[in-house]
């Protein structure tokens, strides 16, 4: 069990009851017969789960071949900057206020957006009756007791449809394997590359891993370094390579690898087979206007995808992402003989730093700024020399969903003050 009834406070039985308690739950939408294209892809092994938390959009595209739907701190943002949210961020202030009047502002926000968060998921679930992906604040993304706590929130919401999203930090790794100790299921997402995902699931034991493929063939091609074609994609399918090797070898990692970030009708057609696809709406609806029969979609979990890069790039920093080299294996198999759930964020850091492996930057708050401001693609030059790409494109990913929590935290606080 992930705890007791007697051991929730009485705000955490009030947080509960606002978060499973939705009002005006949605009907069932019905899934139109078998899409040939989506059905063929679930032969080849490959689930499909559509990336919106928007529940009219994703209605549009449903088929009874997609098993799940994400959200994000991004999704949610666009789901709560619509206004449909009002009244459960009213009631919900309102309602933690009165059981305990001299609540901080950060933290009656921070407890506002996991309301928010559940009730958008909730909605989904009743919408279309699979799992979703629900994402934690990244707030607690550095910490471990927060990080579980949370999880254990939003897992005792609705454990038969809640898959929990936590972001890959050192402090993420740590927290993983205590929650997957629990029986929780954890989607571990922000992964960049096999690395990143082999430790993961070595360490921590999560039921899913990421590699946000668009964002690595773009970081290529916005930094002048190539073309960018097929990176993400060889990343992904030597992730997937990695993590079917440990899934077979031992029977306790229920890793499954997820190609996310997609941009395109073609990615889904070239990651034939990867474990899960996470597919936003203009790309489905465009795998739809293609029209693709099931003879044009073929296993491709086995393709070297050749990439390209200009001379002047650092190509050894790159080979990183879809590498998994001896020394590398070592680290990550000395961790796991510590135990993950015995780890923290000090003790990755440190072990990194003996190996030399490079995996944690530890970048400052002045560095966290900066990359903030750069977006979610950064500005390589900057960083080449200081950091790891996998580690500098999931800072810029997690810095990116600041951001749009900001927007979402300030919605809400424009409610609440006053």
């Amino acid at each position: 069990m992930v705890f007791e009834v007697n051991d929730l406070t009485a705000k955490e039985q009030l947080l509960m009851e606002l978060a499973q308690n939705v009002d005006s739950l949605p009907t069932r939408v019905p899934a139109p017969g078998t899409q040939p294209g989506l059905d063929k892809l679930n032969a080849l092994g490959t689930r499909i789960w559509l990336d919106t938390g928007n529940l009219e959009e994703a209605s549009k595209l449903w088929h009874s071949e997609m098993s799940a739907l994400t959200t994000n701190n991004t999704l949610a943002n666009q789901v709560v900057q619509t206004g449909v949210m009002d009244s459960v961020i009213a009631n919900a202030a309102a309602r933690i206020r009165e059981i305990e009047p001299g609540i901080s502002i950060e933290d009656l926000v921070l407890d506002v957006v996991f309301v928010v968060n559940c009730q958008i998921a909730q909605r989904l679930v009743a919408a279309f009756g699979v799992l979703v992906s629900v994402e934690l604040h990244p707030a607690v993304s550095q910490n471990i007791e927060q990080t579980v706590r949370y999880a254990q929130r939003y897992y005792a919401v609705n454990p038969d449809h809640f898959i929990v999203k936590i972001p890959l930090t050192p402090e993420g790794y740590c927290a993983v394997a205590r929650v997957r100790e629990l029986g929780i299921p954890i989607n571990y997402t922000l992964g960049f590359s096999a690395r990143q995902n082999y430790l993961a699931a070595l360490l921590s034991k999560p039921n899913y891993v990421n590699v946000f493929l668009g964002r690595l063939n773009a970081v290529v091609s916005d930094n002048h370094l190539g073309d960018g074609k097929n990176v993400g994609e060889k990343v992904t399918i030597a992730s997937q390579a990695a993590i079917k090797e440990l899934r077979d070898a031992d029977a306790s990692i229920p890793t499954h690898q997820i190609a996310a970030s997609m941009r395109n009708a073609d990615q889904m057609v070239s990651l034939a087979g990867v474990d899960v696809y996470t597919v936003p709406p203009k790309a489905m609806a465009e795998f739809f206007t293609k029209g693709l029969t099931p003879e044009q979609i073929e296993l491709k979990t086995g393709v070297e995808y050749p990439v390209s890069f200009v001379p002047e790039a650092d190509v050894a920093a790159f080979e990183k992402l879809w590498t998994i080299d001896d020394t590398f294996r070592t680290f990550a198999a000395g961790l796991a003989a510590r135990g993950g759930s015995k780890l923290t964020g000090d003790d990755l850091r440190d072990a990194d730093r003996a190996a030399g492996t490079a995996l944690f930057s530890g970048f400052t708050p002045e560095e966290q700024a900066t990359i903030r401001q750069d977006g979610k693609i950064p500005q390589l030059a900057k960083w080449i020399t200081r950091a790891s790409i996998d580690d500098l494109m999931t800072e810029s990913a997690l810095q990116s969903f600041i951001t749009d929590q900001n927007a979402f935290d300030d919605h809400i606080r424009k409610m609440v003050v006053g």
